[in-house]
């Protein structure tokens, strides 16, 4: 599949894969402080954004679309980026593909099986329950949401999903039948026997518990190259809590394959 992307900057190329429920604006600010130095990608998954719809949704055809998306781009020692899911194809596509990449990054995402996470499905089943033939403008959406997300925070994550179709009505970008249905598959573990030998930085949040210390070990047996660094005071999304601590940090690593210093939970 052929994914939107947005483009910006030159040199060395980085691609960042959002997570479920985001898209590639999440990344936008990101990505343009890090364009002075480097060619950023920034797709759109499938399924999310801008991309195209489709009822497949699984691990092997994201790292395919990744794929194409390199091929088609023409680039090479890619530096890879993922939060959350986006962090999971990473590992995925680094294992599977290790000659592409240069470096990757991690963020907030381990290799395990994860069991179901009640709030994602009670996410997506409050976003299919907006009645958009009452909704006229985000406002109005959010007002429905918030009988059932009570985090502002959380309720404007996902309306920045909202988009204007060309008849002028409102509707999710996002392809939430679909997204629901594949849920289990997106919590699986990354079970590949291969290792990915070149440097990897992984970063989480102190305050989530999506990488705890018992996931080190496994991670580093399949990615011996790897730096852990925790922002204590950061939850899963770490990049939007810190953004100019995750910044310096990754920016860093980015050109030197290092990090500037230690970040303890």
């Amino acid at each position: 599949m052929k994914l939107f992307v947005r483009r910006m900057g030159q040199g060395n190329p980085v691609i960042i894969l959002h997570g479920l429920l985001g898209l590639s604006d999440n990344w936008v600010t990101f990505g343009r402080q890090l364009a002075f130095d480097f060619e950023v990608f920034i797709p759109d998954l499938r399924n999310h954004g801008r991309s195209p719809h489709d009822p497949v949704f699984n691990f092997p055809v994201l790292v395919e679309d990744l794929h194409r998306l390199i091929d088609d781009e023409r680039l090479d020692k890619v530096i890879l980026i993922g939060h959350s899911l986006g962090g999971k194809i990473a590992m995925h596509f680094a294992l599977e593909y290790p000659e592409i990449l240069d470096k990757l990054v991690v963020v907030d995402i381990a290799l395990r099986k994860y069991t179901q996470n009640l709030e994602h499905l009670m996410l997506m089943e409050a976003m299919m329950n907006v009645d958009f033939s009452t909704v006229h403008a985000r406002s109005d959406a959010e007002r429905q949401l918030e009988q059932s997300v009570h985090s502002l925070k959380l309720r404007q994550f996902l309306l920045k999903n909202i988009f204007r179709k060309d008849d002028g009505t409102l509707a999710w970008r996002v392809n939430l039948p679909v997204l629901i249905d594949s849920l289990p598959r997106m919590l699986e573990d990354v079970a590949q026997e291969k290792k990915f030998l070149k440097p990897v930085l992984l970063v989480r949040g102190g305050l989530s518990d999506y990488v705890t210390d018992a996931d080190l070990p496994e991670m580093i047996k399949k990615f011996p190259g790897t730096t852990v660094k925790t922002f204590a005071n950061a939850s899963h999304w770490v990049h939007a809590d810190v953004p100019g601590e995750f910044y310096s940090l990754v920016h860093e690593f980015m050109l030197s394959g290092s990090v500037p210093y230690n970040i303890n939970g």
